[in-house]
Order: C-alpha cells, then structure tokens, then sequence
C-alpha cells in the first residue's frame, strides 16, 4: 500500500491520495453554497434588511477604539454571556455556551455526541446543516418527514423514528426552516418525553415568531434552546447561544475551541445589546411586513404561499424557476428550493426585506403572471 501511494505521490496527482485518505462521507458531500450577491436586493439569506442606525454607528466605533487587538479575546467570553444571560431570562441556575454562529453550536454537540451508530435525527424538509454536519462527523442521519399538507410534526413519525433509532440528540426547529411554521407544542413534549437523548430547540427566528422554550428549560433534563443574533441584525458578529443547565453546557464546553468569539463580535454584541430596543422595532416592523407581504402574494394567481411565523414566506408556484430567473434579472436573489426536497418541489423562500424591497417582488411577480 505504501508503495502505491509514494509512486502516486511521485506523479503530482493529488486525486488518489484525497480518495484514500479523506473520509467516504465527507468525499459524497457538497460545499454549503453561498451565491454572490453584489448588486442584487439580497432577499436570500433571512437577514435583518435594516442597518443601524446612524445615531449609534459612531458610539460604537468608540466602543471599538478601546480594544487591544494585539491581545487574544476574552476566552470566555464572560461580560457579553452575562449580556446575554439577561437578554435571554435565564435563572441562576442556567448556563450559555457562546459559538460562532448557530453552525458552530451544532457542531460542538454533534461533535460531543458522535459514535458508532450514533443518531442524529431531525424533521424533513429542515435546516441544511443537521445533516450536513452529522454526516461530516460520522453520526448516522435521520430525517422524519413533515406531513405535506401544512408541513407540522408528524408526532406517529416521529415517536416511531425514536422507538427505532434511539437518537443520541434531536434538532427542532421552532419556526422551522424553511418552511416558517411553529410545531405543536404538545407534540414537542412528547418528543421529549419520549427519547433519551438531547432535544434541541433552535429558536433562530424568535424576534418574528414571539414563542420560545426558554421558559421550559426547567421542566426538562434533555432540552436545551439555541438562539443567534444574526437574524436580528447582528449577522456579521457571527453569534450564536446555546441555554440550558450547567451540566450539559459544561461538557460541550470541554471541546469549544479558545477564543471562538472573537474581540470585536464580543464588544460590538456587548454595546448593541445595550440598545435593545432598537432591534425590537425593526422586528416589529418585519413582523408586520410580513403579514402585508403574506396577504398580497396570497392575491397573486399561481401563487401558493404558506403563513410563516418567521422573517421569511415560503411559496410555490408552477412558474417557481420562472419567477426566480426573471427576479435576478431584476437584480433580486431568493432562495430557490426546488429540488433540495421532495416536498420542496417549485418552491422559493423569500426573505422579508425592506417595504421598496418587498414592492420590488410583488412587481416582478405581477408582472409575469
């Protein structure tokens, strides 16, 4: 063997040697696809559309000046997870781990919980990245379909997929993505009930759905939550959290690389908190834009769109690839679902942007049908 791999060395083809040594699942992988989007209305990415305020830019470009980017950042972060903590309403007893970005935390706990035949299991159609990085880390996937219809739990599904699996963790979406519903929450509990491993509810879009488990965490010794400030405005901190009790966050904390929030993200998030209130109003104002949104495409014949709880509106149209290349004609990226799900068929999922943004849409759409 060795000798086979020195003669193909000796050839300056990296080909063979990546087929030997890196891992089959990784090999059948593809990249997590971010397209470009200079020039466009970037409605792709479920982005906050509002920047900040003028008022504040230079206050926090003070904040800013005070930092020595000569010295590694605070390696736990504490001031800003005490933030957070606040932020959040945990009680004393509770903990955060902080990653960079929702991503990370998945990670960290996938990367915690890996073994042989050990199951990461989460509801289809769902976010791209419980299976991306279960697969990545060798742990055995299993998505449970949605039911088609209204895309909620099927809690039958579900509870048989635990019977079968025993999944070491469950990812629950809570809207999820893409579709934008709230599951059940007597369903959830029963999910919970039912596994003997760890639950967790990714809260993504809590600012546009208003409902969270944080409150239960408690109730519950499996069930953790996650949160990010991207979706509020923060994306370019790259900020994820990850709530629940001491036990658990200690343990994934033990594999969290050093310095993973780096010293701007830490100060930048710290003074932004302080103001709150102004990420409250700009969600309200996204929250009300997507109920406008929601009722105007419901008008459009061809158009099916469902109700969403989240900054985003899923829909479908027979016209879907249509729509979307006449969209980035018009210098206006969606997200196109088709084909990245059997109940995803002629979907596109639209980010809710600002009310010229939004307009934008609805002309395109009109237009072509």
């Amino acid at each position: 063997m060795r000798d086979r791999l020195n003669t193909v060395r000796k050839s300056k083809v990296p080909g063979p040697l990546i087929d030997h040594w890196i891992r089959p699942e990784i090999r059948t992988l593809s990249h997590y696809h971010v397209p470009d989007a200079t020039g466009m209305i970037k409605l792709d990415a479920m982005e906050n559309p509002y920047s900040l305020p003028d008022s504040l830019v230079d206050e926090w470009l003070e904040r800013l000046r005070e930092l020595e980017l000569n010295r590694y950042p605070d390696a736990g972060a504490e001031i800003l997870k005490e933030k957070l903590s606040g932020y959040l309403g945990l009680s004393p007893d509770q903990e955060i781990l902080l990653g960079n970005g929702s991503d990370e935390l998945i990670q960290i706990i996938a990367m915690a919980l890996s073994g042989p035949d050990r199951v990461l299991m989460a509801p289809e159609p769902g976010f791209v990245m419980y299976r991306l990085i279960a697969r990545s880390l060798g742990l055995r996937y299993v998505g449970v379909p949605l039911v088609q219809d209204d895309f909620h739990l099927d809690q039958t599904a579900m509870l048989k997929a635990i019977e079968e699996n025993n999944p070491a963790v469950i990812f629950l979406a809570y809207p999820n993505n893409p579709t934008g519903n709230l599951f059940d929450r007597q369903v959830i509990e029963s999910i919970i009930d039912a596994t003997n491993g760890l639950v967790v509810i990714d809260e993504a879009y809590h600012s546009f759905a208003l409902d969270s488990w944080i409150g239960d965490l408690g109730r519950f010794d499996n069930l953790l939550v996650m949160r990010t400030l991207s979706k509020i405005g923060l994306a370019g901190l790259r900020i994820g959290m990850l709530a629940g009790a001491k036990s658990w966050l200690d343990e994934l904390n033990k594999i969290r690389l050093p310095y993973n929030i780096n010293a701007l993200s830490q100060a930048s998030a710290v003074f932004l908190l302080e103001h709150g209130e102004v990420f409250e109003q700009q969600a309200a104002q996204i929250r009300a834009d997507r109920e406008q949104m929601y009722a105007r495409l419901e008008s459009i014949p061809q158009i099916e769109v469902w109700p969403s709880r989240a900054n985003f509106l899923l829909i479908r149209s027979r016209l879907s690839q249509v729509i979307l290349k006449r969209l980035k004609k018009n210098n206006i990226l969606i997200k196109n679902l088709h084909g990245s799900h059997e109940m995803l068929a002629q979907c596109l999922r639209i980010t809710i942007g600002t009310t010229e943004e939004n307009q934008a849409v609805l002309d395109t759409m009109k237009e072509l049908i």
